[in-house]
Formats: structure tokens, sequence, C-alpha cells
């Protein structure tokens, strides 16, 4: 079921701060009254998991720039993510908080636990300051995310959430036309 246009669940987790150095706990407070990019991945010390992060890192000031911030969500524990960062060159440059899920049940709140394998998918989920999720990513675990089109994601959320009536079509960049459905478009386009 799509969770679209659905309120974030409730929670309350523990994650680790690598920019501040210290054991954080987050939640779903937390992400109201900004814009929030939730990225789930399948697990720490793992192989296509530390591309997609820095990938992130590296769009993590632009994001930034429009009001969002960033939270990267595994099973994994604080703990971990900690490990991780001090011993991986990828993850060592993360600014962003890492969540923790590993009673897995903010993972299947938000409908993304791969129950037999225990982890998360690839899911990347933008969130409005209502806390209602404007989009979703979810990749199968061989394929990476590409971190660049959750800006244009954002600022498509953005401009619609602005201005009412109007819709970004596809390939949409901030200076775009814009479209405004109506009965003059029907068949037009």
């Amino acid at each position: 079921m799509s969770q679209v246009g659905k309120r974030i669940p409730e929670f309350k987790t523990n994650g680790y701060n690598p920019k501040k150095e210290e054991f954080v706990e987050v939640s779903n407070k937390d992400f109201e009254g900004k814009w929030t990019v939730l990225m789930f991945y399948p697990a720490d010390f793992t192989f296509v998991c530390p591309t997609e992060l820095e990938d992130m890192q590296e769009q993590y000031a632009k994001l930034q720039e429009l009001g969002a911030e960033v939270y990267s969500m595994s099973t994994d524990s604080h703990f971990v993510h900690k490990g991780w960062h001090d011993h991986s060159e990828a993850i060592s440059k993360l600014e962003f908080t890492m969540l923790a899920d590993p009673h897995k049940s903010i993972t299947r709140d938000f409908d993304v636990l791969d129950e037999e394998g225990g982890v998360a998918q690839r899911a990347t989920f933008v969130i409005d300051p209502d806390g209602v999720i404007q989009t979703v990513e979810i990749n199968a675990d061989g394929i990476g995310r590409d971190a660049s089109q959750v800006y244009d994601k954002i600022r498509a959320a953005q401009f619609v959430r602005e201005n009412p009536g109007e819709v970004c079509p596809a390939k949409w960049k901030e200076s775009g036309e814009t479209l405004t459905p109506g009965l003059d478009l029907v068949g037009k386009i």
C-alpha cells in the first residue's frame, strides 16, 4: 500500500550524529516544521550502502539550503553506526544523523522491512513540514540510488505546496514551466 500522502508514524529512536560526534535521541517530532529526507538502507559495513550515503552527503549542503534535513536509517544499532563511521572512509564524511532501528519497528511501520532478510529496503522518503510523505523511492538491493534527484523532488514538492492548483511536469527543474490542470489542457499535452 502506498505511503504517499500519509502522515509518518510516531517513533522514537537512538542515532549517531557524526557532526557532533554524539549519540542522540530522535523522534517523529523532530521532523515537524521542516522538509525531511529519510533514507533507509539495508545494513552498515556493506557494499552499495556506503556509496549511497556518501552520495547523499555530497547533496547535503544543497538540501539544507532548501530547509531540508537528512536522516539515514538501518536496522543496525547506533553503536554500530559509530563503529562504521570510525572505520569507513566514505561514512566518515557524513554530517547527517544515522538513525538506528534494531527492533525493526520503524522500518516495518514505514512498510520497507524485508521481513525475510530482517533488513530495510533501499527506500527514500521526502516528508513535508506537516509530517506527510510526498515522495517514496524504493530500489532492489543491488540498485543504488542517485541522491542528486532528491533535490529536484523536494523543490517540486515545495513548489506545489506553495502554488496550489499548479503541478510540475516530468523532468521539472526549479526555473521550469509548470502546468495548471484544467479543461483547456485535456488532450493537448
